[in-house]
């Protein structure tokens, strides 16, 4: 009885494994575009990176910062030196005083603090080349993020434009299957000639080898979609964002002229502000590779515990403290010229900078009017293609009609068919152009 229970419980334990693992194959995910771009930029790994960079950057900031604070050190030792002969003074009476005696074990205790008071500003500029390099570091995190928006809504609207253009054919390849059963009952009542049944098989088999191909693109764009946003690649993505409707976001933009788009990219583009801050930084490094060559003042402090401690005589052999305290002023009068060339080096770096920053904006003003350009006539032809679509569906509608009233042939239907199966095509893909653009536009004028 034992025996059986077990294995009846064995047996259901591995129906619900396998149960399980079906609905972890199966598992289906809806995402709206928001939801995806922020799953995309929890899961890319460049933006991992940039964040990563970001924080050495911070532990730079804090490191550059401690050079302001007391460094103190504590250091301890032991030596044993060889026997030497004691040397001492004679004294009235018959003794002796040793002022040197033989102490062959030496140990040493020693704290030290020293802490800058002047530096000509070279640790203030150290500073804020670190914290501008932070900047840039968040900048770049900011493009990487961006980055990634954009390759989630391509591979989003990718995913919805193979969804419906499968939807098309489908629907296409259904109003054929009614046309070639029309055609084939009426080629067996001796209406049609054969002839006219094959050509209707042969656009069919057409149209499912379209089918086959459209399936085969959305199973590709949801791989590259699942990868994106960090989910199995066997997941099945349900898009909830409606291909139709417009970015709000992007129609904003739209309404904007040419110099206000520009001006806002200019201060949005994180590409630009990384460029600015690392410019800046080169600039300050060079300012503290020039402060080298001017006075730098320090205060240092110290106190020694030692046994024997060499600075009392004489010398004994128990511990003894002593301190010292004092100011140093040190001046680099002349290296070579080596600080003059690290401030001329750093200075290039920057003006290359500033010549790559200029050339950026160049490039921005002609990317805004191609963007801008691209969502316009990306619009017009989805109006028209629109128009285009309602036009084939009515001419298919009166081709039909015409073709059961026996005043059209075959072929007319065929085209007709084709015609709108072409026209409804061509709106999915211009409708998903124009989210892949509008979305271009938005990281172009620096928002997403």
């Amino acid at each position: 009885m034992k025996t059986t229970i077990t294995g009846g419980l064995c047996a259901v334990g591995l129906m619900f494994g396998l149960a399980s693992a079906a609905f972890a194959q199966h598992a289906s995910l809806t995402l709206s575009l928001e939801d995806a771009i922020a799953r995309g930029r929890a899961a890319a790994p460049r933006v991992a990176e940039a964040a990563a960079r970001r924080e050495a950057a911070d532990a730079t900031v804090t490191a550059r910062s401690a050079l302001r604070l007391p460094t103190v050190t504590a250091t301890g030792a032991y030596q044993r030196t060889n026997h030497v002969d004691e040397f001492g003074i004679p004294q009235p009476g018959g003794a002796t005083k040793i002022i040197f005696p033989d102490i062959p074990n030496n140990y040493r205790g020693r704290a030290d603090a020293s802490v800058p008071i002047y530096t000509s500003g070279r640790i203030g500029a150290l500073i804020a080349s670190a914290e501008l390099d932070r900047k840039a570091a968040d900048a770049d995190m900011r493009t990487a993020q961006a980055d990634v928006a954009l390759d989630v809504a391509r591979a989003y609207w990718a995913l919805v434009t193979a969804r419906e253009s499968t939807r098309v054919v489908e629907q296409g390849l259904v109003r054929m299957d009614a046309y070639v059963s029309d055609v084939k009952a009426r080629v067996d009542t001796g209406f049609l000639p054969p002839n006219d049944l094959l050509s209707a098989q042969a656009q069919r088999a057409r149209q499912n080898v379209a089918l086959i191909q459209a399936k085969n693109a959305a199973a590709l764009a949801e791989a590259d979609l699942c990868r994106l946003v960090g989910v199995d690649l066997a997941t099945s993505i349900v898009p909830s964002t409606p291909l139709m409707a417009p970015l709000p976001s992007a129609a904003a933009l739209t309404t904007m002229s040419i110099a206000a788009l520009t001006e806002q990219a200019e201060g949005g583009r994180s590409e630009r502000d990384a460029l600015t801050r690392r410019a800046e930084s080169a600039r300050e490094a060079g300012a503290a590779a020039a402060a080298i060559l001017k006075p730098q003042i320090g205060a240092a402090a110290g106190v020694e515990e030692s046994r024997p401690n060499a600075r009392i005589v004489p010398r004994l052999d128990e511990w003894r403290s002593s301190w010292e305290l004092g100011v140093s002023v040190t001046w680099q009068v002349f290296d070579g010229g080596k600080a003059r060339a690290n401030r001329a080096a750093a200075a290039a770096q920057a003006t290359a900078l500033e010549r790559r920053r200029d050339d950026f904006d160049a490039a921005l003003a002609v990317e805004l009017r191609q963007r801008r350009l691209d969502v316009d006539a990306g619009r017009a032809a989805l109006d028209a293609s629109a128009e285009a679509v309602s036009a084939a569906s009515e001419a298919r509608r009166v081709v039909e009609e015409r073709f059961k009233a026996g005043v059209a042939t075959s072929t007319d239907v065929l085209e007709a068919q084709t015609s709108l199966l072409e026209a409804e095509l061509e709106r999915t893909r211009l409708a998903a152009t124009l989210r892949l653009n509008e979305a271009r536009l938005l990281r172009a004028a620096g928002g997403q």
